[in-house]
């Protein structure tokens, strides 16, 4: 809708902003497993919410995992509660990050740091995102909404014309650092994973680790 100035992005309920693909379907764990459905869902996702011509406040409470990461740094602004844990586990399910992932973290944090976060899967605190400038604000989980609104409200009070095509200028400015096209690798680097047995051994490896943990 053109008259929109601002949208919030959230999850459902307070335990995840978003945990990214369904592991059961996302993983080469099974010959069936539908891997190009998930990817081309969440990239199409992605590429939806950095296409909106309003501006974009993401809320975050809980988990935000993978694909989440992904979707989180497509939105223009980010709202996050500071008990909110982030990871980006790909490597260690034996998949390569899609969704125009590694682009856009390139883009927002930098080559060195997209490494260490991608490669090591490691978690990673709201405290660290903002240290990093990922994020911009980090509040009480219960004021996460509140902030968000707040935010919201500032932009739905500008000139919607002069917003809009402020945004899109940073966003190409900021292309002009890391272009988004270099994320049409994702489907090759996903079919020759595909074909590693050892990237398949490493997602039955995890989905095994993660049933035993619960």
């Amino acid at each position: 809708q053109p008259d929109v100035r601002a949208v919030i992005v959230s999850g459902a309920g307070d335990r995840a902003f978003s945990a990214g693909f369904d592991l059961s379907a996302a993983t080469f764990a099974t010959d069936d497993a539908d891997v190009y459905g998930s990817r081309d869902l969440g990239r199409a996702a992605t590429d939806a919410l950095a296409g909106m011509r309003a501006v974009t406040v993401a809320a975050v409470r809980g988990w935000c995992i993978g694909g989440g990461v992904v979707l989180l740094s497509a939105c223009d602004l980010r709202v996050v509660a500071d008990d909110a844990t982030f990871a980006i586990p790909e490597v260690d399910l034996g998949i390569p990050l899609g969704w125009g992932g590694i682009p856009r973290l390139v883009r927002e944090l930098g080559p060195a740091l997209t490494r260490e976060l991608v490669l090591t899967c490691r978690r990673f605190s709201a405290a660290e995102a903002l240290a990093w400038r990922f994020v911009n604000r980090v509040v009480p989980a219960a004021e996460v909404d509140a902030a968000a609104t707040e935010l919201a409200e500032v932009l739905a009070g500008k000139a919607r014309l002069v917003l809009e095509m402020t945004s899109r200028h940073i966003d190409e400015a900021a292309d002009q650092l890391v272009s988004p096209a270099s994320a049409d690798r994702d489907a090759g680097l996903l079919a020759l994973a595909y074909l590693d047995d050892e990237a398949r051994a490493a997602a039955r490896a995890y989905l095994t680790a993660r049933e035993g943990r619960r």
